[in-house]
């Protein structure tokens, strides 16, 4: 490395033309060289260390260390939604989690086995970091209401950029642990047990709705109706909303058609409504992270499905589901394989 020691003119012409045996004068003169050669290499030293970016971590030029007292509120988000007596009931946990405490508790055990993120450890100094509840809790708003990572930060005290790193870390081990169980192809069992049902109920796509018969205002029908919004095409058999009705014959059309459209739509919403930030615009550019969040979103809904299956049946006849074992014999695989054919 070279150094620009400066512009030397400080010094008297006398010392390179005078013979002058003062040793002080020479000493004088040597010390201020020296000491302008150790100016200039600190001042070259400091701009190198300033403009180049650290690789081994440290501390960052303009990073400003928060205090958010990391220790208390996880005590108040454990004392809040996970203690024996929480102080918010099931109800409202079931609400904001999207899910019941169980279910919440059985999937952070089996992330933290998973990915030792969520495993609380302590820092450089001794210090308590974040805890696993935190970090999934900071995932879980970001999903189930869309939010930007910098909001979670107000209540669970999380930045951003961790807050992020939560959300992926999360989504991966979710699809890692559970898309075996909640995403598997249907083996036999699975696929004899829709044949039965469809066996009874009718299969889609071969051509023939189902019987429908019935009579409005003294004029039978035999056709069914469907209900349907803007996107499907104008054929008689679906019914679309009037849009700008006018009179009241067609206002009270209007309102009870859009009224029972509600359930069909829930059917393909509900995830939407479930996790909200499938429904908005991706804040993520990576692929595999997108990909991840969706994934893992559909593997907890299938997850919540199954966990709440019966949690309308009374407390003391609440069950769990029997799955139907059907054998599946050989006319109905020929069957089976003659529907793929036509399809």
């Amino acid at each position: 490395m070279s150094f620009n020691y400066g512009s030397l003119s400080y010094i008297p012409s006398s010392f390179s033309s005078s013979s002058s045996s003062d040793n002080n004068y020479y000493d004088d003169i040597e010390k201020q060289v020296v000491s302008q050669i150790t100016t200039n290499n600190n001042f070259l030293c400091s701009q190198h260390l300033y403009n180049s970016e650290g690789s081994h971590g440290g501390s960052i030029h303009g990073h400003v260390v928060i205090n958010r007292d990391r220790e208390n509120v996880a005590r108040n988000l454990f004392i809040d939604y996970f203690a024996e007596k929480p102080v918010f009931p099931e109800t409202m946990f079931r609400r904001r989690f999207r899910m019941s405490r169980s279910l919440f508790l059985r999937i952070y055990d089996a992330i933290k086995r998973h990915d030792n993120y969520f495993v609380q450890r302590r820092d450089g100094v001794g210090k308590l970091g974040l805890s696993g509840l935190q970090k999934m809790t900071a995932a879980f708003r970001m999903l189930a209401y869309g939010v930007p990572a910098d909001s979670t930060d107000e209540y669970i005290k999380i930045g951003e950029s961790t807050a992020l790193e939560s959300l992926k870390r999360f989504c991966r081990a979710i699809v890692e642990v559970f898309a075996c169980c909640y995403l598997r192809s249907p083996d036999a069992n699975d696929v004899a047990r829709l044949l039965h049902i469809g066996e009874s109920r009718g299969f889609p796509a071969e051509g023939t709705a189902p019987p429908a018969s019935y009579v409005i205002n003294g004029k039978p029908y035999n056709m069914g109706y469907y209900l349907a919004d803007g996107i499907y095409p104008k054929w008689s058999t679906l019914v679309q909303t009037i849009h700008d009705p006018r009179g009241p014959k067609k206002k009270l059309f209007a309102m009870k058609q859009e009224a029972c459209r509600k359930d069909v739509e829930r059917a393909f919403g509900v995830l939407q409504l479930r996790f909200a930030i499938v429904a908005g615009p991706s804040r993520l550019w990576n692929k595999t992270v997108l990909h991840d969040i969706m994934t893992s979103c559909i593997i907890m809904h299938n997850m919540i499905i199954e966990d709440e299956r019966d949690i309308d049946a009374p407390i003391e006849e609440r069950v769990e589901v029997p799955i139907e074992e059907v054998e599946m014999t050989g006319d109905d695989d020929t069957r089976f394989q003659e529907f793929l054919a036509r399809h």
